[in-house]
């Protein structure tokens, strides 16, 4: 089920990326050190203006009234990378304090780390082959200013080049995890003026930590076009982006197996787009050429092709989808193209998870709103029912808005317009960016946002049925603790527990998981059966439930 899956997804997560840090000691056998000498290493001294803005020449480093970092940096790869850490250094330590505490916390034991190094050391051996020179410039550069603390895992270079795989590996681990990203397009007749809009939520989620400190970045670099990308210190790689001429990337995870070998991250293919690619065919011709090691849908949006499609890429194959005869495109988790229309892990994705779900959600949303506006798009990215408007509990990974993003964009590429939500979850303020005035520094040091433009907070969020799910987070963590250490609750806490999130079957399901495990069989069984009445969110969890269904009324008929 979803609770058990998320604790078992960290866990593996944690493992996997702990080994695969734990083998750069082996990489380092390839000396995979980039050459750097073409570039200039030479940056000023980073000023420090205030406790949340810094500077370097033309280059600065500020923290919005919304809580977003915004990043403004210029210059060849090195340069890029070392400008890049030395602005952001206290959110970059931070951020790799975030993955790798969690990842000692989770697993411990040296023997399992030293048994779990000699499997998944492989992952890694040949990754320095497949990203191109000017990144591993970038992050050798960036790496100049990542923590100390952690050499005993590998050198910084290789540790923070290895770590921009952690998000493939997240992907590839998806079925234990609650990643459910959600991508729209429409244009034509779809929206107000006619002008290509598009929204996505980007719900990879790393813990509550992971998606703190924000950092919307803004790159001019020497060579390729300039962009943007809302991204997280420590990485360079791009999950949502728009360029200077209105190409947009975003990325959905597709059903992987667990890779054996990394190749080119995700992330990288897209950021190489967004830096090469104006049209779609350049977008396409870029993906093309690259390997990669998990299956994944790259939502383009392109200014000047006036539409949006998806290219879909997997170790094995290679598809591009395409609407005909209609004026949006949506996106969930699974591939569409013709390609993979016989593939048994994408026909198996289709059938078991929420994927068709939210996009039969998307269908029915976009329905209701014949001409779409950034506003409505927003709209649309945080709605939290169900088809038909179904109450299905707040958190169930069958909405649309599943209150765990990292964060929610709306982009109109022929504006050059993006806007990116602030915490919490994508229910804040929306803030406004112009690419043009920000590339043609129309813009002062102090902010990049354009605040009249900015799409307001989610009302939401001011609500008794908020106050009572951000409850139910922290309950839910208590209840399994108890089930965990077989540990005896206040009978009050169980009706607690069950009025903070009413509508969830998740609920039922822990409630019956705590009375199973006490031998309260009746209760347990009453619990499970109202579990499933719920919405429930995929197949695998259907089976458990009616499995403890089956087992409990074998023990109450003896």
């Amino acid at each position: 089920m979803k609770f058990k899956k998320l604790v078992l997804h960290r866990f593996l997560y944690a493992v996997i990326l702990y080994s695969l840090l734990l083998s750069c000691g082996v990489s380092k056998s390839i000396k995979d050190i980039p050459d750097v000498s073409i570039y200039d290493s030479s940056i000023q001294k980073r000023i420090k203006v205030s406790d949340s803005a810094f500077t370097i020449e033309n280059n600065f480093l500020g923290k919005n009234k919304q809580g977003l970092w915004e990043l403004y940096v210029e210059g060849d790869p090195l340069q890029i990378g070392l400008l890049t850490g030395s602005l952001t250094q206290e959110l970059f330590k931070k951020q790799e304090h975030v993955f790798l505490s969690k990842v000692e916390e989770l697993v411990p034991s040296k023997t399992k780390q030293y048994l779990l190094k000699k499997i998944v050391a492989w992952y890694n051996r040949k990754m320095y082959l497949h990203v191109p020179s000017e990144y591993k410039a970038e992050i050798y550069g960036l790496s100049k200013y990542a923590s100390n603390d952690y050499n005993h895992i590998a050198d910084n270079y290789l540790r923070i080049l290895y770590l921009h795989g952690a998000h493939d590996i997240g992907h590839a681990l998806q079925d234990l995890a609650l990643v459910g990203c959600s991508s729209f397009a429409a244009w034509g007749e779809k929206t107000i003026d006619g002008d290509l809009i598009i929204g996505r939520n980007f719900d990879f989620y790393a813990g509550d930590d992971f998606a703190k400190d924000k950092i919307i970045a803004f790159v001019s670099p020497t060579k390729g076009h300039k962009f943007m990308s809302v991204t997280w210190g420590g990485m360079i790689g791009v999950v949502s982006g728009m360029n200077e001429h209105g190409l947009t990337v975003t990325i959905n995870a597709g059903k992987s197996k667990i890779p054996l070998l990394a190749k080119t991250p995700i992330s990288i293919v897209t950021r190489e787009i967004l830096q090469y690619a104006s049209t779609i065919n350049e977008a396409i011709a870029i993906a093309k050429k690259r390997e990669v090691f998990v299956s994944e849908s790259i939502f383009i949006g392109s200014a000047k092709d006036k539409k949006a499609i998806t290219i879909e890429v997997s170790p094995e194959k290679f598809g591009v989808y395409e609407v005909s005869n209609s004026n949006q495109l949506i996106c969930s988790n699974h591939f569409q193209s013709d390609v993979y229309k016989e593939d048994q892990n994408n026909i198996k994705q289709i059938a078991e998870s929420h994927s068709l779900y939210r996009y039969k959600r998307m269908q029915e949303l976009l329905q209701q709103e014949p001409k779409v506006t950034p506003k409505i798009a927003v709209d649309i990215l945080r709605n939290k029912e169900g088809l038909d408007n179904k109450q299905i509990g707040y958190g169930n990974e069958k909405a649309l808005n599943q209150l765990l993003a990292h964060h929610g964009i709306v982009f109109k590429p022929e504006d050059r317009m993006v806007w990116v939500s602030s915490n919490p979850y994508q229910l804040g303020e929306f803030v406004a960016y112009n690419l043009n005035d920000i590339f043609n520094k129309k813009h002062t040091k102090t902010t990049l946002s354009q605040s009249e433009l900015n799409i307001e907070k989610d009302p939401f969020q001011f609500t008794k049925a908020y106050k009572d799910y951000e409850n139910y987070r922290r309950l839910r963590k208590d209840l399994q603790k108890a089930i965990d250490n077989n540990e005896m609750l206040d009978p009050a806490f169980i009706g607690t527990f069950q009025k903070v999130n009413p509508e969830y079957w998740e609920v039922y399901y822990l409630i019956g998981k705590y009375y199973y495990e006490k031998q309260y069989y009746t209760a347990a069984l009453q619990a499970f059966e109202k579990a499933k009445n719920k919405e429930v969110t995929a197949v695998p969890d259907k089976r458990e439930i009616d499995s403890y269904i089956k087992k409990l009324k074998r023990k109450l008929k003896k």
